[in-house]
């Protein structure tokens, strides 16, 4: 039977859970904006890891992330600009305190940096706990820490401290974007996207149309909770928002 997304996501307040959101041949970047509005709303504490974009770019869906952050409820990571502080430093006094990616400078370093980042950033005191929900981490997207020569059980270490910190001592969730990159053989990519695949307790998969463009469906998403069926819904994003349906009932066909 058709069951609505949302209805699937919302299961989200009541569990701890791993999130593994995956691309192919479009861009999934719409379910981070969802899955970032649906816990801000929820007053969910939220570390976001914005590999990818500016906070800026974020900001401009309709979520009004300035307020949260200035509230303490959002701790946004800006992967960009700290790539450009690491790679082209002002000065040395960067060196005194350990950097997120410092791996970028010293390419013998793992990514206990970036968990001890995460890690501090929803470390709740009881002020905090009174104020916000579970925690939860969002990673958009994990694929760029291989592209910048990480190597992929360095990856999967990362991935397995934070769900233990996260979801296992904290009782939240964790939201993770991967590229699916099955047809251009990237056996790194491959690697990381298995091993999430067993490990997390959502999946859900972003493909575009084969068919190409269309104006009112703008790809296919497939959902599947851990040891449940596969439920396969259209979508089409909006500029603040996305909608999902049933295949076949979109406006084009109704």
């Amino acid at each position: 039977s058709f069951s609505a997304p949302n209805s699937i996501i919302s299961l989200l307040h009541n569990l701890s859970n791993c999130v593994l959101l995956s691309e192919s041949k479009t861009d999934g970047s719409f379910l981070i904006h969802h899955f970032l509005s649906f816990f801000l709303k929820g007053t969910c504490k939220v570390c976001f890891l914005g590999l990818v974009q500016s906070f800026s770019h974020y900001s401009t869906v309709g979520i009004n992330m300035l307020q949260a952050r200035e509230k303490g409820q959002l701790v946004f990571f800006e992967g960009l600009r700290n790539s450009l502080d690491m790679l082209l430093p002002e000065s040395d006094a960067s060196d005194a305190e350990p950097q997120p990616l410092s791996f970028l400078r010293w390419p013998s370093t793992d990514l206990r940096n970036l968990f001890d980042f995460v890690n501090s950033s929803l470390s709740q005191s009881e002020n905090d706990m009174s104020r916000w929900a579970s925690p939860v981490l969002l990673i958009d997207d994990l694929s760029v820490l291989l592209s910048l020569g990480v190597n992929p059980t360095a990856v999967l270490d990362f991935i397995h401290y934070c769900r233990m910190a996260v979801c296992s001592k904290q009782q939240g969730n964790m939201v993770t974007l991967v590229h699916n990159e099955d047809d251009l053989g990237d056996e790194d990519c491959d690697l990381v996207l298995h091993a999430l695949t067993h490990q997390s307790s959502l999946i859900l998969q972003v493909h575009g149309l084969n068919t190409g463009y269309c104006r009112d469906v703008h790809g296919q998403d497939k959902f599947q909770l851990k040891r449940d069926h596969t439920h396969v819904f259209q979508y089409k994003v909006h500029d603040k928002g996305v909608s999902f349906f049933a295949p076949g009932t979109s406006s084009a066909v109704l």
